[in-house]
């Protein structure tokens, strides 16, 4: 599936039907989430990251980009991939990495270390940097941080959105944002919106009637995983 039809799932979905992407950390989730009959996967950084022996944003980008190829390499579905800041590449060298690996999208969060906010019109700019020299061939997930390390203000929020829309990605994802507020962010923000779930169905349709157009799950789900595998070695033990 290429990066057009994997933006064709993000439009004309009925409220209370959002997309339902699965965050694989290695290219053995990734074929279960597959053979569930998901049609897309996006890798959660933090995930990937518990899966290599890391903490959250302390991958090496070779690293990163290894995994995700692996991913991809193990499924049919399309997989966009959590690319966190970028790593400090140049937009051209950023976009050819992530084409190389397979990814058809990624996310891009405004962030500095997961704990100071870029300016938002510098970031803008930067994404506009990477969707010109993308074009079509990435779908581009725009990360908004503002409910993880900012104060928390919906208006923040709306217009960060508003100039990263601008600036040309296709989705706004403010990621931890209460579900209460979630109505005012989408009356703001025009075009898909990305929203964080637990792994209940309850959740993920609540999340939709409310307007989000795409629901992942952070490392949650590969942090459920471990907790099992954690009952697992509890039990042989025993």
């Amino acid at each position: 599936m290429t990066a057009a039809a994997f933006r064709a799932l993000h439009h004309d979905r009925a409220a209370g039907d959002p997309l339902v992407l699965p965050g694989p950390w290695d290219a053995g989730s990734a074929r279960v989430f597959a053979d569930a009959g998901f049609p897309a996967l996006a890798t959660p950084s933090a995930g990937v990251a518990a899966a290599l022996g890391y903490e959250d944003g302390a991958t090496p980008p070779d690293e990163m980009f290894a995994a995700v190829a692996r991913i991809v390499r193990a499924v049919s579905v399309p997989v966009s991939a959590d690319v966190e800041g970028g790593y400090g590449l140049a937009p051209a060298e950023l976009v050819g990495r992530l084409l190389d690996a397979g990814a058809v999208g990624c996310n891009l969060e405004d962030s500095q270390g997961h704990t100071t906010l870029k300016d938002p019109r510098q970031h803008a700019d930067w994404l506009a940097e990477v969707r010109a020299e993308a074009g079509d061939a990435l779908f581009i997930n725009a990360r908004v941080d503002t409910f993880l390390v900012g104060a928390g203000d919906p208006a923040d929020a709306v217009a960060r959105a508003r100039l990263y829309v601008a600036a040309g990605a296709d989705c706004v994802y403010p990621i931890l944002a209460p579900a209460q507020v979630l109505p005012e962010l989408r009356e703001g923000i025009t075009g898909p919106l990305n929203m964080v779930a637990g792994p209940d169905r309850e959740t993920i349709a609540d999340l939709g009637r409310r307007g989000a157009t795409r629901i992942t799950f952070g490392p949650g789900l590969q942090r459920q995983a471990m907790a099992a595998v954690g009952d697992l070695a509890a039990a042989l033990r025993a």
